[in-house]
């Protein structure tokens, strides 16, 4: 069959570039595939293509997946175009599902019993949990253990040198002889874990020649999607088995590889031709999902990456809606405006943000207000993290001044600036006397004149946090009782501050912000789909879908990107590798768009991502009028109306004259606001807006 016939007959439309894709089955080659690019009915195609245009038997053709919901996809895909029986030889697998494989011939050709594969994630959360608190001497919290989690995939799967994985102490703490204790307690009850599986299957092929040229002669065609996804060892298997001038397609897009956290390896897809003779590579650059504004952005705002193919992602639709920049005064404003797209949601409309995280004031938002909405893999280790957990215990010892046990887990994280000595002094004249701590250790502690101001201050500070609103008290933790300094010397990031303070926002004081955060995370336990077109998700839960309409959260310089690289002269590999994967990011988030993108921005925080995009050059608007923030503009009466609808009870400003302050009521056009001064002011919202008052 000619492939003209083969098109005909399977309704298959291909641009050159797709028949290119298609038609090349010989040697080793690496399709790179835009986003909208229509590579997964490229690589269906392609296995037809084989079948019935070339002979190849479906048995000889193997094909891997991502994960396990692509390779039933994949099968599904090919089964609507060719039909089952034409997919009943083929054999789509996982990375792991094939190592499974190896390891099985491994065990046939040796006669040896491998180790069983340990599948139970709680039997190895239980495990890391007692070797944690071992080594540490304290309990694991569920964020601990999916950290850990994630640094022992990473040190498998890139296959580490012991001096490698103690160089991840500065991670983790410990991290390295936590390591090694995990790997003892595996292989003493003959057990693997997922990675495992990798690691033995790759030695496997390395130490038995014949084990390997089985499976090259059983699969001597091996097609390879999401290739940007697959890790170090993962690209080292399948090298091994399609050997240097095999039959290998590999299809990816190093500017889609996010997943660096989970030891992704996009310089395997940038070193292709290298690693493989006479390799092809081969494009796909044609978008058909976005319009051709956000197609545009895009393409400019990727390619200042520096690890990549050159290659440009071109639009095969119109121009469509500008891209918006919406400018808001302060982060919390984001909520209430999603809270009003989400009350008038009408189409698909998905808001994606970086971190599980960052979503968590707005869910706060709508289920207050009883809003439908999807949320797409929840995460609740925010609810365990020891940032949550410091502020969570700080705010219990203002209520219980004579806990002890509390005490001595925040006095360091405060400005007490007491000892470890004067602290359990204290401690045991409390527990003697039944007097507060803290008054225990003025009273009796023989401080220093400066030890003792910061206690008298810590304890004013604690009085006070008991009768103000949560918002209120989480801000005076960080910036008054020294918490953000202690994050800042351990290197800890502040956004779980922010966004405590962002759900403190809705609740009157300190106590009723520790039952909230009990109530959110059960209700993302419990959360079932309860709305259609109002979706919630992270951009890594985002990859590969679609979206009519997308909002991008929290881009601002800090929080998306974290960090922030000016000049690479002066910046470490691994620091710009790590800059470049929050780029991809972004650039993965804004093409899940097909016809509307909207970017916040907010207060004074400067966004490099959102001037890149909105640069002179292209042809994106920001969201005031003639390019300019809505602060710096004439307005429309539907833009006045948008900042309006910004302000109710609880939203946190920032006034160039006034200074911070909260909204306690609005009436039409006036907010009623106090102020952290204490001052009470009427506002209006029109005259803020004219001469751009607000930071």
């Amino acid at each position: 069959m000619t492939f003209e016939e083969f098109a005909e007959k399977y309704s298959l439309s291909l641009t050159a570039q797709q028949r290119e894709a298609v038609v090349r089955t010989e040697g080793p080659a690496l399709l790179l595939a835009v986003p909208g690019s229509g590579k997964t009915t490229v690589l269906v195609a392609k296995l037809g293509y084989m079948i019935h245009c070339c002979g190849i038997p479906a048995e000889n053709i193997l094909t891997m997946t991502y994960t396990i919901a692509a390779t039933a996809d994949m099968k599904a895909r090919f089964c609507l175009f060719f039909g089952e029986k034409s997919a009943s030889g083929l054999q789509f697998r996982t990375i792991n599902g094939v190592c499974a494989k190896i390891i099985q011939s491994y065990e046939r050709t040796m006669v040896r019993t491998s180790f069983e594969l340990l599948t139970d994630e709680k039997e190895i959360a239980r495990l890391l949990s007692s070797i944690y608190k071992n080594v540490t001497g304290q309990f694991a919290t569920e964020s601990d253990i999916k950290n850990l989690r994630a640094l022992i995939t990473y040190a498998k799967n890139m296959m580490l040198s012991e001096d490698e994985i103690k160089n991840l102490d500065e991670k983790e703490e410990h991290f390295s002889e936590i390591y090694k204790k995990y790997a003892s307690e595996l292989k003493n009850h003959h057990f693997m874990d997922y990675d495992d599986q990798m690691v033995y299957a790759y030695r496997i092929l390395q130490k038995y020649p014949p084990i390997l040229e089985r499976l090259r002669k059983q699969y001597p065609y091996i097609c390879v999607d999401e290739a940007q996804d697959t890790s170090k060892i993962q690209h080292a298997i399948i090298s091994l088995l399609a050997g240097k001038n095999g039959n290998l397609f590999m299809v990816g897009d190093e500017d889609q590889s996010i997943y660096g956290f989970r030891a992704a390896y996009p310089e395997a897809l940038v070193n292709f031709e290298k690693e493989h003779e006479h390799a092809k590579v081969l494009l796909m650059e044609e978008n058909f999902r976005s319009n051709a504004k956000i197609v545009r952005a895009a393409d400019k705002f990727i390619s200042a990456n520096f690890f990549r193919h050159a290659k440009s992602i071109k639009p095969a639709r119109g121009e469509g809606s500008d891209i918006k920049e919406i400018a808001l005064p302060g982060r919390n404003a984001q909520y209430s405006y999603l809270l009003n797209v989400a009350e008038n949601c009408k189409k698909e409309t998905a808001v994606l943000y970086r971190d599980n995280e960052n979503v968590l004031p707005i869910v706060d938002l709508l289920e207050r207000n009883n809003i439908p909405y999807k949320i797409k893999n929840t995460d609740y280790t925010f609810f365990s993290h020891r940032v949550v957990q410091d502020i969570s215990n700080i705010m219990l010892f203002a209520y219980d001044p004579r806990n002890t046990e509390l005490f001595l887990q925040i006095y360091y994280k405060v400005s007490t600036y007491l000892n470890k000595a004067s602290a359990l002094a204290a401690c045991e004249i409390s527990a003697r006397t039944g007097i507060p701590v803290l008054d225990a250790a003025l009273m009796h502690g023989n401080l220093t004149t400066g030890t003792e101001k910061s206690c008298r201050e810590i304890k004013a500070h604690l009085d006070s946090l008991v009768t103000e609103r949560a918002d209120n008290a989480v801000f005076r933790i960080a910036h008054h009782m020294g918490y953000n300094d202690y994050l800042g010397r351990m290197g800890i990031s502040t956004n779980k501050v922010s966004i405590l303070e962002s759900i403190g926002a809705g609740q009157e004081n300190a106590a009723a912000l520790l039952k909230r955060l009990t109530e959110l995370c059960e209700i993302l336990k419990e959360k079932r789909p309860c709305g259609e077109n109002f979706i919630l998700s992270t951009i890594h839960s985002s990859k590969g879908l679609e979206y009519d309409s997308v909002y991008m959260l929290d881009v601002c310089d800090g929080i998306f990107p974290e960090t922030v690289i000016k000049d690479r002269k002066n910046a470490s590999k691994d620091d710009i590798k790590a800059y470049e994967e929050e780029r991809r990011l972004f650039y993965v988030g804004i093409t899940r768009a097909k016809n509307e993108l909207s970017i916040f921005t907010f207060g004074s925080g400067k966004s490099i991502f959102s001037d890149e995009l909105f640069s002179k050059n292209t042809s994106v608007r920001s969201f005031g009028k003639n390019g300019n923030s809505a602060s710096e503009a004439a307005f429309s009466k539907k833009e006045y109306e948008d900042f309006c609808d910004r302000f109710y009870k609880g939203v946190a400003i920032s006034h160039k004259i006034f200074g911070r302050g909260k909204v306690i009521s609005r009436e039409d056009d006036i907010v009623n606001v106090i102020f952290d001064s204490g001052a009470v002011k009427k506002l209006s919202l029109r005259f803020l807006l004219e001469r751009g008052l607000l930071k």
